[in-house]
């Protein structure tokens, strides 16, 4: 005889839960794809959008609005994270959520509505991007907290990770996109989230519902200010030190800089000291006694800051030497870079959900230390490559690349999120993205600080020469040679030829001889003056990159036993289990935990900690 269906979970309301989770899961794959890929998209669609609104991008002041509109996406999102996580708890996750959908597509649409022209105009692209940012970070800091609590235990791998690579994978999709989009009209690059972004926020508000635990709680004022002051000088600090200052080819000895730097490490550490003395921090503080969450952003940052960097690096490489010595045009470079930068999309978008879906099977940390390993190692075959590389050869690595980064982005993110107690969902999941989108943030600063040291030790006695050769007079090259390297770097990255674009401003082409012109104006003189101090720069920052891949397989393999939480306050604490009955165990407290307290279980107790063996 068979046993009627459970009062407690009948099939129709298990049909409805399994429903309702795929509705999470397609909303807020959806958003981080968009939110992410509205960081990238903007990289390869500059060329346009600086000819669209008049901006010389070789000016003086144009490398600082670049920067901007680029680093000022991310700076926001690196520092609201966190708090809109933490107002998630509090308020409902879904809440923030629906609310970051309206507030993101209405920046998009202001965004395609820029009525000025040149310093202003970019002022008004910049402003309207860091409203954009901030619908971006309600959006980020809260889906991976929805996601938890739509899924059972065993099944969260696949959604974390298949939300986790929609994010990734968005930042190098728009690399595509936005070289297509641009190609069309620069506006193209912020309408194409217009649609989705009503399209989802009404389909959020009508199917998505909060249904984790919500625990009202006073603003932790002072931890906000802090921290949010605090890293936003970090950031700001890092932003202006990879400038030119004075007559230096970056900035780091300017006073401002100096100040930013170490003032804002100041106050993260009053920020530090706050969060263990109030009751209720913004920053749970308390989440890192837990040996996965702790092991898994040490190795989230060290992961974000290598994988950071690598996206301008590979886009400068291809569009300021490898494309231009293959015959494409400098105007055509965005596009192709992008085109050629796919196998790394493709990685990511083959690795990440099959990788989620095995941690939930096999455990977390085999997989993300193996897929550091994989990553680490793509570094070191980039390190060996020529810069006149067979496609081929760099094909594969950029794969390797993106398989190893799936590989670890799944089963970590998964291995976070599932070791936290209910209730700090919300906060552990933007204390996750602050470390990625620090690490991102700061990789720029780190990249290209490394990689124009490099430059600036050869490129000016090679490009002085290379032009004297051709017949430009010695002060003009003199002078050209003298520019930082920083502004041969954005050229490339702004589609821009800088000899035939700085000596056509000098007036000074007009007065070669017709061979020379063809020379100076052609595909192949810039990129084989630069191939090898950019190489020797290049080798530099993939060297670093390979050292933060083993400190991120380092402490992922150290990541230990997983946190098994009760899903609330005064359940029995879970039963320890190991080898194969281990994968069931968060699954069972969860069960174990819907149980009704006993009466003599004070409503307040805390969650009872428990390591569970993570193969």
């Amino acid at each position: 005889m068979t046993n009627p269906p459970s009062v407690a979970n009948p099939p129709s309301a298990t049909a409805k839960s399994d429903r309702y989770k795929y509705v999470a899961l397609a909303n807020t794959t959806a958003a981080m794809f968009m939110a992410t890929l509205d960081g990238s998209i903007v990289i390869i669609a500059l060329p346009a959008i600086f000819r669209g609104i008049h901006l010389d991008p070789l000016a003086p002041g144009s490398i600082s609005y670049l920067l901007w509109m680029i680093m000022g996406y991310r700076l926001v999102q690196a520092v609201l994270v966190v708090n809109v996580g933490r107002l998630g708890d509090m308020f409902g996750r879904v809440r923030i959520y629906n609310a970051g959908f309206v507030v993101f597509t209405a920046a998009s649409i202001l965004l395609s509505f820029d009525p000025f022209y040149g310093g202003h105009g970019a002022m008004w692209l910049i402003g309207w991007r860091v409203l954009q940012a901030v619908g971006g970070s309600m959006l980020m800091a809260n889906s991976a907290a929805i996601l938890t609590d739509a899924f059972p235990a065993d099944q969260r791998g696949f959604a974390l990770g298949t939300n986790q690579i929609a994010g990734l994978a968005g930042m190098f999709v728009g690399l595509v996109a936005g070289g297509l989009l641009a190609a069309i009209d620069w506006r193209a690059v912020f309408w194409v989230n217009v649609p989705v972004g009503i399209y989802g926020t009404v389909w959020a508000y009508l199917r998505l519902r909060d249904n984790g635990e919500r625990h009202r709680a006073r603003i932790d004022w002072w931890g906000n200010i802090t921290f949010a002051v605090g890293l936003s000088a970090v950031l700001v600090a890092v932003t202006y030190g990879i400038q030119p200052y004075g007559g230096h080819t970056m900035g780091w000895t300017s006073p401002w800089v100096l100040a930013g730097l170490i003032g804002g490490a100041a106050l993260l550490a009053v920020f530090g000291v706050v969060e263990t003395r109030i009751a209720e921090p913004m920053f749970q503080l308390s989440l890192f006694r837990i040996r996965a969450v702790t092991a898994g952003n040490l190795a989230g940052l060290a992961v974000s800051i290598a994988r950071g960097g690598l996206q301008f690096m590979l886009i400068i490489w291809l569009q300021g030497i490898w494309l231009p010595l293959h015959g494409y045009s400098y105007s055509d470079t965005p596009l192709w870079a992008g085109i050629f930068l796919l196998p790394l999309t493709a990685g990511f978008l083959v690795s990440g959900p099959v990788s989620g879906y095995l941690s939930d099977k096999f455990g977390s940390r085999g997989i993300a230390t193996a897929g550091m390993v994989v990553f680490g190692g793509s570094f070191i075959g980039l390190m060996l490559l020529p810069v006149d590389f067979p496609y081929w050869a760099f094909a594969l690595l950029i794969a390797a690349n993106g398989i190893g980064s799936g590989m670890f982005a799944s089963p970590n993110s998964s291995s976070i999120m599932g070791s936290v107690p209910a209730r700090q969902r919300g906060a552990a999941s933007g204390m996750r993205s602050t470390f990625q989108n620090s690490g991102t943030a700061l990789s720029i600063g780190v990249f290209f600080s490394l990689m124009i040291a490099g430059l600036a030790s050869t490129l000016p006695k090679t490009l002085t020469s290379g032009l004297q050769g051709q017949g430009v007079a010695h002060s003009l090259a003199q002078q050209i040679g003298s520019l930082p390297p920083v502004s041969s770097l954005f050229a490339a990255v702004l589609g821009v030829n800088p000899v035939q674009h700085l000596l056509a401003s000098a007036h000074a082409l007009s007065s070669l001889p017709a061979a020379s012109q063809r020379v100076l104006t052609g595909r192949e003189f810039f990129p084989h003056l630069i191939s090898a101090p950019f190489h020797h720069g290049l080798t530099v920052v993939f060297a670093v990159a390979a050292g933060l891949s083993v400190l991120a397989a380092f402490a992922s393999l150290l990541r230990g036993g997983r946190y098994v939480p009760p899903a609330s306050a005064g359940a029995p604490p879970a039963r320890a289990l190991a080898g194969p009955a281990a994968a069931s165990a968060p699954a069972s407290a969860s069960a174990s935990a819907s149980a009704p307290a006993p009466a003599s279980a004070p409503a307040s107790a805390p969650a009872p900690a428990h390591d569970q063996e993570d193969r």
